[in-house]
């Protein structure tokens, strides 16, 4: 198979390019930099079957050329990271939307199977734990743009069933819970790299609002596992399905796990929303993925615990010095 890569220059996108690579398959990744970095995918710049293209997804003639001589799509790229969409929404909406239409349509103009990376910022403030992929979205107001990424991946994945039910694209949804391990930068506001980083630093972890709020921090390498299995498996298509850990931990106990287990001198220090984001930002107090349609389908059941990710994470942040 000859797999194209929106965004394989990105944390998740680096991964599955390996994954991808070391199962014989040819990758083309295609990346803007804007958030992904060369330095994910240095390493594989010497494979015969590998190749990068530095390229927006917005490049329609591009992407023609690029979707026509591949055989499936992972379309991976997209504005991620909560500091990133309330700076700059313009780039969230314009990115997400206009480039997935992008994707979706020149997909359908050649036939290839198209697997949407989504998001469980789907749900929203849903108070409906655990979420399920059928269960209800509930969003904040358009004028906290905290919401603009929710929304906009919620019109990708209607734009994606739409070409499904309508056209027959064969396309298949895979919504992502606090995806984390090696590679991830804490720039955009992601929570375990600042951790991390901070921790390795000595300098005081800085835990946004009271601290109590829960996520599940799924290992990378379990959610390419399955997202391969997923893209490949014919029962998937038309479908969407929650990846993620049903390890539910508070972020102030993630702060105090971190500095465990760095050995870290760190203290906490707890920011309110309002400094750390915008006036008014809304987050959401749980974050929970039913895994039960995935389970089913292809057996998916995450491998690795939050202790051994925490320590893969630290240990790349020792040895690359990316501190």
């Amino acid at each position: 198979m000859k797999a194209l890569v929106t965004g394989g220059a990105g944390f998740i996108g680096s991964h599955l390019d390996e994954l991808l690579l070391n199962a014989g398959h040819e990758v083309v990744a295609i990346d803007d930099l804007s958030t992904g970095s060369e330095a994910n995918i240095r390493h594989l710049f010497g494979n015969s079957r590998f190749r990068f293209v530095l390229e927006t997804i917005a490049n329609e003639a591009v992407m023609d050329r690029l979707i026509s001589e591949c055989d499936m799509v992972f379309h991976l790229a997209a504005a991620v990271g909560v500091e990133l969409i309330v700076r700059d929404p313009v780039h969230t909406i314009e990115t997400n939307i206009m480039g997935s239409s992008i994707v979706l349509r020149v997909a359908n103009r050649y036939r290839r199977k198209v697997m949407l990376a989504s998001t469980s910022e789907i749900y929203g403030k849903s108070a409906d734990v655990p979420f399920r992929e059928d269960g209800d979205g509930v969003m904040g107001p358009t004028t906290h743009q905290r919401w603009a990424y929710a929304n906009s991946k919620a019109m990708d994945e209607f734009l994606a069933l739409a070409y499904h039910k309508q056209r027959g694209l064969p396309v298949v949804i895979c919504r992502f819970f606090n995806t984390i391990g090696p590679r991830q930068t804490g720039r955009y506001g992601m929570v375990v790299p600042r951790f991390v980083r901070q921790a390795l630093r000595g300098e005081p972890l800085t835990v946004y609002g009271d601290g109590q709020q829960s996520r599940c921090f799924a290992d990378v390498a379990d959610v390419i596992e399955a997202v391969l299995k997923l893209a490949a498996h014919p029962g998937a298509v038309g479908n969407v399905y929650n990846l993620g850990n049903t390890e539910e931990i508070t972020i102030i106990d993630l702060a105090h796990r971190v500095i465990e287990r760095t050995g870290s001198a760190s203290t906490i220090a707890t920011v309110p929303y309002d400094e750390a984001y915008e006036p008014g930002f809304e987050d959401m107090r749980r974050r929970v993925p039913d895994i039960g349609r995935a389970a089913a389908l292809i057996g998916y059941q995450p491998r690795h615990s939050l202790n051994d990710t925490l320590d893969r994470i630290i240990a790349y942040y020792r040895t690359t010095e990316r501190l």
